[in-house]
């Protein structure tokens, strides 16, 4: 029955049918109890994520012990909506850093906001709040949910958790953990090192998330995972606030809960850069991998996956991307898990697409929050974070209930 749902999908797409492939797939499918084909969303992704990977499949087959490295992307139709989705998002957010460039305590007209960017003069005031002050702050806006969104998918196709999101997993509380402790204990500490230990909180949440579902009876799902890393963020979240009351350092820790790029200096921008560049290059290397280990462990290991290293990969990327937006923005939570499933909803599965998507529309979402933030209450700054969890608090609602049968 289940080869013949693969044969039914693949050969409409004059794509020939791997026997070894069909063998592996029906193994894996039987032994889930085949169950899982009667849920139509589990059973259509992987048959889309099938029809995306054939050609590695083929050659899989074919060469074994051989690697491909210039396979060109299938030019399907979720092709053409990713393409059409990256211009969106560009137009989106040029647009978005233009408003949050012009729109403030101070409205700047986007004449001045060129003659600035363009023609900068040191002894205009308006020039300095812009190249000072609101640059700056654009650029860290739309670095830092580049850098969440990205985390959040890597996360979920990683351990195929729909829940996943740094927030939601212990990632970001661990980071603001340790930031909590250099304030308490390394007062002066520079912005480098502020990241170091951002990067070693980063590890130190996902580590003890992922340790106690492993542990848990009846293994890792969705859910488990979810109450395991809001049980470990309000272990960290206490610990932080009873550093913060003892050492006197609670105006500089509330920032970090708070969340917000209010401040940001280029300093902290080139540290965003930086990080991104490195995460963003593994994330982008691993993406195919990733890919096939959204399938499962099992048939990922039967198409020659060394699973062990993606996913260690993998948890190096969330550390280094999430490490380095908590250190400068401190705790904005949702983007990496209400981005991600927009994101498949509109390209598809394949993550070589879902990964540029994501950091594109991340930045759009947060440039605009930030905006919102400036403006909600005006001339007070709502916490960027706040808005952020009024969109991810009921997502996260309808995905739990969706998932309720993974308890």
């Amino acid at each position: 029955m289940i080869k013949r749902i693969i044969i039914d999908v693949i050969i409409p797409s004059q794509e020939p049918v791997d026997t070894i492939f069909l063998q592996l797939y029906s193994h894996y499918c039987l032994k889930r109890s085949i169950k899982s084909a009667e849920k139509s969303d589990i059973l259509e992704q992987q048959l889309i994520i099938i029809i995306s990977i054939g050609k590695e499949v083929r050659l899989l087959s074919q060469k074994k012990n051989r690697q491909t490295t210039s396979e060109e992307i299938q030019w399907t139709s979720r092709s053409y909506s990713a393409i059409i989705v990256l211009i969106a998002g560009i137009s989106l957010l040029c647009l978005g850093a233009l408003l949050s460039i012009s729109l403030g305590a101070a409205d700047i007209h986007l004449r001045t906001v060129w003659d600035a960017i363009f023609h900068f003069q040191p002894t205009e005031t308006s020039h300095q709040i812009i190249h000072d002050l609101r640059l700056p702050r654009t650029a860290a806006a739309a670095l830092v949910g580049a850098l969440l969104a990205v985390s959040g998918a890597i996360m979920q196709g990683m351990t195929r958790n729909p829940l996943a999101e740094p927030s939601i997993m212990g990632v970001t509380s661990g980071s603001a953990f340790a930031v909590s402790l250099a304030f308490a204990f390394f007062p002066g500490l520079s912005a480098m090192g502020l990241v170091l230990w951002s990067f070693a909180g980063a590890g130190l949440g996902a580590s003890t998330v992922m340790g106690i579902g492993m542990f848990s009876r009846g293994g890792l799902t969705p859910v488990k995972l979810a109450l395991a890393g809001t049980a470990v963020t309000y272990f960290f979240t206490g610990i932080s606030t009873a550093i913060a009351i003892r050492f006197d350092v609670a105006q500089d820790i509330s920032f970090w809960y708070a969340g917000g790029v209010a401040g940001v200096k280029w300093s902290g921008v080139q540290l965003l850069l930086l990080a991104g560049a490195v995460g963003l290059t593994l994330a982008f290397i691993i993406a195919r991998s990733v890919t096939v280990l959204s399938l499962g462990d099992e048939l990922a290991k039967g198409l020659g996956q060394y699973t062990s290293a993606v996913k260690l990969v993998g948890m190096l990327v969330v550390v280094i991307l999430t490490g380095a937006a908590v250190s400068i923005a401190g705790t904005i939570a949702f983007i990496g898990l209400i981005i991600p499933h927009i994101t498949r909803f509109l390209v598809g599965v394949d993550y070589r697409w879902i990964i540029p998507c994501s950091a594109v529309l991340g930045a759009v979402l947060l440039v605009f929050a930030d905006i919102a933030a400036r403006l909600v209450n005006a001339p007070f700054e709502t916490p960027v974070g706040a808005l952020t969890s009024l969109i991810g608090v009921p997502f996260f609602f309808y995905l739990a209930r969706r998932e309720r049968r993974g308890l």
